[in-house]
């Protein structure tokens, strides 16, 4: 029996290393990268391997002074896992490339009627590369995943309702600063109740553009097109700008026959530091599973944590 808190498995390496630490590269290096950088200094069984940039090592932020920042994770050698901080429409080429190479890939995917079908192009690859790719490791979908199924389970029949915010959300966001015109954005989220949200996009507007044009374009893209949309043109975005955000889950249901069963989960969070604090667990749990995709919802959630597998029981169970 090997001991988790001892040994570290390495699969694609077919190796095992005494107390050798997991080597982790981080892609992208927004605000989830940033936080992510933090959560792996803080973790006692990861190293960083180094940080993957467009621009590599120029212009260079203070604080990746030390690190070792390229333009091509090839040139990190020796990584065991990937944490991609990269837009969600770009994870599907950069961790085709990486599993390719025989390195883990662990991404924050926040699309979720597209999460099938990433999990079935990211398996493939995978498979090929004898290497593992956690999919939609953030907090929703992610670990707000894991509570919906428990609750599923233990509740069969019902409904469960989820509610985000107030509170901004990362991948909105993205999408609208992506949106040609648009200078500054902040895309935040108003639960409704029932599962039920409103957006609010503020935007700073580059010269020469139409607001109402602009407007129509964020509307009518995917991350909207679902919800009531309300995007307004400010002077300032950075004004406004709080990364703090939330979520209200709550299941009524049956279990057996016994109806009236009420189950409800709260949090209040830093929504970037969150997120990065999932993947890194994510990457870890890349190294006790079989090459292949998944999401969280298929990995044991005891391989999440750090230390000894029978020590988490004796605490936890």
């Amino acid at each position: 029996m090997i001991n988790l808190g001892f040994y570290i498995y390495s699969h694609h390496k077919t190796k095992y290393s005494y107390m050798r630490k997991i080597r982790a590269a981080i892609v992208g290096y927004g605000n989830i990268g940033k936080y992510t950088l933090q959560a792996l200094n803080a973790a006692p069984d990861f190293e960083v391997a180094g940080i993957v940039r467009r621009s590599g090592a120029e212009n260079l932020p203070q604080e990746l002074e030390g690190y070792n920042v390229v333009k091509d994770i090839r040139e990190l050698g020796d990584v065991d896992v990937a944490i991609l901080s990269t837009p969600t429409r770009s994870v599907e080429k950069y961790a085709k490339d990486i599993l390719a190479l025989g390195i883990n890939t662990v991404d924050s995917f926040d699309i979720h009627s597209k999460i099938l079908d990433l999990r079935r192009s990211l398996g493939e690859s995978a498979e090929a590369g004898n290497a593992v790719a956690i999919i939609s490791a953030g907090w929703d979908p992610g670990s707000d995943s894991v509570v919906r199924t428990l609750l599923e389970a233990i509740a069969p029949k019902g409904i469960t309702y989820t509610n985000f915010g107030p509170g901004m959300s990362m991948g909105h966001t993205v999408a609208v600063k992506a949106v040609e015109g648009v200078k500054a954005a902040l895309s935040m989220t108003i639960p409704v109740g029932t599962g039920i949200h409103r957006r609010m996009v503020y935007i700073e507007l580059e010269e020469g553009y139409d607001f109402n044009q602009v407007a129509a374009t964020i509307k009518s893209d995917p991350y909207f097109v679902n919800d009531e949309t309300h995007v307004i043109n400010v002077p300032c975005v950075d004004d406004l700008l709080d990364m703090g955000h939330g979520v209200n889950l709550t299941r009524k249901g049956v279990s057996g026959t016994t109806q009236n069963q009420l189950f409800e989960f709260n949090m209040r969070i830093n929504n970037p530091a969150l997120t990065a604090q999932v993947l890194v667990c994510c990457a870890r749990a890349t190294m006790r599973q079989q090459p292949g995709c998944y999401t969280m919802v298929e990995i044991p959630v005891i391989d999440l944590l750090h230390g000894d597998r029978e020590q988490h029981i004796a605490h936890l169970v």
